[in-house]
């Protein structure tokens, strides 16, 4: 490696790790310095189709979705007074501050241009499906087809879910609401041709089995019959089937990868941590074989799960991850952002440092079994996360090292 790539690369890892800090501390400011950014027209506005990821409520304003650094490391946004680091504005730009120090000027996510329009039965589509900016391999469309989970009539919420407090506290406010197939796929066609979505993930709360499977075929045939596209490179996050046939169901489908979120390895976690998981599909081993069944159907690195990283103690993630990276699934492993209304809301995850060594520990082990930065971002749909971006570092694979990697080919 070159001198100058080392350099980038060495300023990479350095804004990555930054990246860590601030999705476990959060950023301090004053909501009404955003007065200067067009939020809502040019910027992307936060709307809450799922989940609160800011560590205090904003009801009445807006606050971003998230921004760049420098070298191109896409950061989420989430706000949180108390924390060290924080952001600023000095007339003319945006500034990142660590513990009073102006660190370098941030550039915040463009508002896409689906985000303008509705669909035939007036539904803005800002409220049907996230965007995620995409530089490396491609932008995502993120739809929650349900606002809630129905584990919140059993009492049966997992522990550390604030979906259906979410829904609670935004939802009417925000217009956000269940999702008919047929509006999924108008906003899946607009952001495509609008805004050059290549992914797309379909998720939601807790529903029977039964219905999962036929709602989600629903939405790839109606994809098929708007878009006349027929593989849309679509994600699909489902419930463990205590029938694991219909999975093969999804296989067969446009579909081409599959999510079945585990959350915490340990039984004994998981038993306490996801009480509606535990009780309703099957338990921990079935959702196992689960995974093992799909890894089967779909192939190695078409099938991933995610961790709530920083419930359990780390050995026990890691020892997760290990075993479903041997046979076929890429663990998720962002760390646990506290979230407000959730069971454990007041609790603490770990400090930085703690999710630092996580990161690279699990990218390590994704690289051992010969895992990349393409698998990982096709089966995460898009996840910009610490463990995406160790990835793509190492492969040389942001804008800043291509660029450099084309000027040092045409200088030799």
């Amino acid at each position: 490696m070159s001198f100058a790539a080392q350099a980038v690369k060495e300023s990479l890892m350095r804004e990555i790790e930054l990246k860590d800090e601030v999705g476990v501390e959060g950023l301090n400011l004053e909501p009404s310095i955003f007065h200067h950014l067009a939020l809502g027209a040019e910027y992307q506005e936060q709307v809450h189709t799922l989940f609160e990821r800011d560590h205090e409520p904003h009801e009445g304003f807006y606050l971003p979705c998230g921004f760049k650094s420098p070298h191109g490391v896409r950061f989420a946004f989430k706000w949180d007074r108390r924390s060290y680091i924080g952001i600023i504005y000095d007339g003319e730009n945006y500034i990142l501050t660590k513990r009073g120090k102006e660190l370098f000027p941030i550039e915040f996510d463009k508002r896409p241009e689906y985000f303008k329009l509705s669909g035939s039965d007036g539904t803005p589509f800002k409220t049907v499906g996230g965007y995620t900016h995409g530089d490396i391999a491609g932008s995502v469309l993120n739809v929650a087809y349900s606002n809630e989970c129905a584990l919140k009539d059993k009492g049966l919420d997992c522990l550390f879910c604030n979906a259906n407090a979410t829904a609670a506290r935004y939802a009417k406010k925000e217009g956000v609401g269940w999702k008919n197939p047929r509006l999924i796929d108008e906003a899946l066609k607009s952001a495509r041709e609008m805004d050059g979505v290549t992914h797309f993930v379909l998720t939601g709360g807790f529903i029977p089995e039964r219905r999962e499977v036929d709602y989600y075929l629903d939405v790839a045939d109606a994809i098929a019959d708007i878009t006349g596209v027929k593989d849309f490179n679509g994600t699909a996050v489902i419930g463990a089937p205590l029938d694991l046939e219909i999975i093969d169901k999804y296989a067969e489908s446009p579909f081409d990868t599959i999510s079945i979120n585990l959350e915490v390895w340990d039984p004994h976690y998981f038993e306490v941590i996801n009480p509606g998981k535990s009780q309703q599909c099957g338990g921990r081993d079935h959702w196992i074989k689960a995974l093992d069944y799909a890894a089967k159907k779909f192939g190695k690195g078409k099938v991933r799960t995610s961790f709530v990283t920083g419930i359990e103690p780390k050995p026990f993630t890691l020892e997760g991850v290990e075993y479903l990276a041997s046979i076929g699934v890429i663990s998720l492993t962002g760390g646990w952002n506290v979230g407000l209304g959730s069971a454990l809301e007041g609790h603490r995850t770990p400090e930085p440092a703690w999710h630092w060594d996580m990161h690279n520990k699990v990218k390590d082990i994704l690289k051992k079994h010969d895992y990349k930065y393409l698998d990982y971002f096709n089966v995460s749909a898009g996840a910009t996360t610490v463990v995406s971006d160790l990835l793509a570092a190492d492969e040389g694979l942001f804008p800043v090292q291509r660029t450099l990697s084309e000027k040092t080919a045409i200088a030799l």
